[in-house]
């Protein structure tokens, strides 16, 4: 699990692609300090597993679901990305429960500076428009947000001056396109009262019935 608090920018240095998967290898400092192969880093919110390291990179491996879901395959050698390790259990809890799954992709169709603020407007499917709520949470390129704004096409955010310079949201333009994953709490409840409503449909025992049973 994350929580959004992106902890640095990290550098692609190689991406190896084999005809359905690539290997990323990244440079970084800080997300290395305690890491092991096989723990969990978010690259651009993305949840992947470290797969060697050295001092100052780390390589993983990215499968054809993650490729076809995300902005990962738009990656080159040079780019910069977003970095996050897994939550410790005696960590600080700064953003929202992030699961490192993304829901899919937004594309970037407004950016407009409000004083000291940035807003960006960001398009995406109806898919993933219907668990984004405002004033609700939401994850963009591995950075938790909150939704300042929402039409049925599009949502906006606005960004303080820190957010911006310390992740790669400084180096996006207007048609770039980002990681988007929705609030995973608004999934699960959708889940759960789609079940019941189901089996209650399903069920002979009704309110009515049990009023005429004495209940």
């Amino acid at each position: 699990m994350f929580t959004g608090i992106v902890e640095e920018m990290g550098r692609v240095e190689l991406i190896k692609r084999g005809q359905h998967s690539a290997i990323l290898t990244i440079g970084a400092k800080k997300v290395l300090e305690d890491t092991k192969i096989g723990d969990s880093i978010a690259v651009n919110g993305i949840c992947l597993t470290v797969t060697s390291l050295t001092s100052k990179s780390f390589t993983a491996d990215v499968m054809q679901e993650t490729l076809n879901r995300s902005s990962l395959a738009k990656l080159l050698p040079g780019s910069h990305v977003n970095l996050e390790r897994a939550m410790p259990a005696n960590g600080r809890f700064g953003g929202h429960i992030v699961s490192g799954h993304v829901d899919g992709i937004g594309k970037i169709v407004g950016i407009k500076e409000d004083d000291i603020s940035i807003w960006y407007r960001i398009q995406a499917k109806p898919e993933i428009m219907r668990y984004i709520v405002e004033k609700g949470s939401i994850t963009i390129d591995g950075i938790s947000l909150t939704v300042a704004a929402i039409t049925d096409e599009d949502f906006s955010i606005s960004a303080i001056p820190h957010t911006v310079s310390q992740t790669i949201l400084k180096e996006k333009r207007q048609g770039d396109v980002v990681n988007l994953e929705t609030d995973i709490l608004g999934k699960y409840v959708e889940k759960l009262v789609g079940t019941s409503q189901t089996e209650q449909k399903k069920s002979s025992i009704t309110r009515e019935f049990l009023l005429q049973q004495g209940f």
